[in-house]
């Protein structure tokens, strides 16, 4: 498997340099392990001393770096290298692997009032069940089950064991018993969405779940019902969200967070991992909740305690502050 450099900088742009376009790439690799017939990047400022010790044949770096990376050989200079590594990928998947051919998998259970388009793949194993709709050119990997009256748009990538449209988590208690709340409605999935192994999305209980166009799904993440996504998302592992919350646009999710029920999520809100988000947030910008478990009386007074600890930090600072005048003072 190779490509040639001259290829590259035709399919993707950018500017190649110190370098022949003939010259053959045989593999992508990161800068500390690539060889001679290896093509590497250079993103992040913090690994700028491994691109002079480098073996790579050729390295993709920002205008910035141009001179660094002409001083060790062949690069190419592109505005984002990262996003650019990210189209070579696509890139040499296309030239490489043969791309999986659209139609439905003998071992695939396809109810006839289901609807797939012509483009579209359904694996082996899977189950698209009645009133189902499936998209062009989007591919179900294996073992996908697609529930009743859900629709999943176009060029979507869903992994092995997905579950769209279970039912959602609804039952009402009487008498120390739960009675089943019957989950009447479904889930709609915009386009380019991709769907990792194992993810769990649920139809919801009288509206639909809702996951708009471009969001990333991470492995073994659960949507409770009626949850409503907003475009271009992004959700780690394990990170989970509970029923009727709404996600604003272009936020992240980091591995195992987890948003509570019923709240809202503004656009371009990020989340660190581990976090638990126990109130709306109306604002953009960076969140980050991790707090010891604790019997729940003696952790609710701490985490209100918690909560005012930058408060008294300038509480404490301004005393000091009058404590200190007071001693220069000389009368």
């Amino acid at each position: 498997m190779s490509l040639r450099l001259g290829e590259i900088v035709d399919a993707l742009g950018g500017v190649l340099e110190g370098g022949e376009r003939d010259a053959v790439i045989t593999g992508i690799a990161p800068l500390d392990a690539a060889g001679p017939g290896d093509i590497s990047f250079l993103s992040q400022p913090r690994l700028q001393p491994q691109l002079a010790a480098s073996r790579a044949a050729c390295v993709i770096v920002a205008p910035a770096l141009r001179m660094q990376a002409r001083a060790r050989g062949a690069c190419i200079v592109a505005a984002d290298p990262y996003v650019y590594f990210a189209r070579l990928t696509q890139l040499w998947r296309q030239r490489h692997d043969p791309a999986v051919p659209p139609g439905i998998h003998p071992s695939a259970v396809v109810e006839a009032s289901a609807e797939v388009h012509p483009t579209a793949t359904v694996g082996p194993l899977c189950v698209v069940e009645r009133g189902a709709r499936i998209g062009a050119h989007t591919v179900l990997t294996s073992r996908v089950t697609v529930g009743a009256r859900c629709e999943i748009g176009a060029r979507c990538l869903l992994h092995p064991g997905v579950v769209i449209g279970a039912d959602g988590f609804g039952f009402a208690q009487e008498g120390g018993a739960w009675v089943k709340i019957e989950q009447l409605g479904a889930v709609r999935i915009g386009d380019d969405v991709e769907i990792g192994a194992n993810t769990c999305i649920d139809r919801g209980a009288l509206r639909d779940t809702v996951i708009e166009d471009g969001v990333k799904l991470d492995n073994l993440i659960q949507i409770g019902h009626n949850v409503h996504i907003g475009r271009h998302v992004a959700m780690a592992g394990c990170s989970a969200i509970a029923g009727s919350a709404t996600i604003g646009a272009h936020c992240t999710i980091g591995g195992a967070a987890n948003v509570l029920g019923h709240l809202s999520l503004a656009e371009n809100v990020h989340i660190s991992a581990v976090s638990l988000v126990t109130h709306s947030l109306r604002k953009p910008g960076q969140y980050t909740g991790i707090f010891p478990i604790d019997e729940n009386a003696r952790w609710e007074k701490n985490a209100a305690a918690l909560k005012q600890l930058h408060k008294l930090r300038e509480r404490v600072k301004a005393l000091e502050r009058a404590l200190q005048e007071s001693k220069d003072d000389p009368r």
